[in-house]
C-alpha cells in the first residue's frame, strides 16, 4: 500500500517549486539568462521537483513490485506501462528525468536559455504528473 502522507510531503514540495518557476516565468529571457539567482533558482527548483516526482515513482514501484528502475528515466515509464501515469506524457516525463541528470551530473553543459525555455514551456507538465498521481492515491482510499 502506498504511504500517502510520504507521498503528499513530496507533492506539497512539487507545488511549492512550481509556484516559485511559475514566478520565474514572468522574467523576461534576456535578464533571466544573465542573472545568476534567476536561472540558479530555476535549476534548482527544476531539480528538486523532478527528483521529488522520481522520490514518488520509485515508492509507488516499490509498493506495487512492478520491478527495479534500472534509470531515472525507467521509473516514469514502468509507472506509465503500469498505467499510474498516462502513458501519453512518457517522452514528457523522460525528458523531464534526462534534464535532471543533465542538471546534476552535466552542469556545466547546461545553457541557460534551455532553462528559461523548460521553465516557461515544461512546467505545466508537473501538473500532470500530480493529477494522475492524486488519482492513485484516491482509488487506494476507495
Amino acid at each position: 500500500m502506498i504511504d500517502e502522507n510520504k507521498v503528499l510531503a513530496k507533492i506539497r514540495v512539487i507545488k511549492e517549486n512550481k509556484a516559485k518557476l511559475e514566478k520565474l516565468k514572468e522574467v523576461p529571457e534576456e535578464v533571466f539568462i544573465k542573472d545568476f539567482e534567476k536561472y540558479d533558482s530555476a535549476k534548482y527548483n527544476l531539480q528538486t521537483a523532478i527528483e521529488a516526482m522520481l522520490d514518488i515513482c520509485n515508492h509507488i514501484i516499490s509498493r506495487n513490485s512492478y520491478g527495479v528502475p534500472k534509470t531515472n528515466a525507467d521509473a516514469f515509464i514502468i509507472l506509465c506501462q503500469n498505467g499510474v501515469l498516462n502513458s501519453e506524457m512518457q517522452s514528457t516525463y523522460v525528458a523531464m528525468a534526462r534534464f535532471r541528470n543533465r542538471v546534476v551530473h552535466l552542469y556545466e553543459q547546461i545553457d541557460n536559455r534551455d532553462v528559461y525555455k523548460y521553465v516557461v514551456e515544461g512546467i505545466k507538465d508537473i501538473d500532470h504528473f500530480i493529477d494522475d498521481i492524486a488519482k492513485i492515491i484516491s482509488r487506494e482510499n476507495s
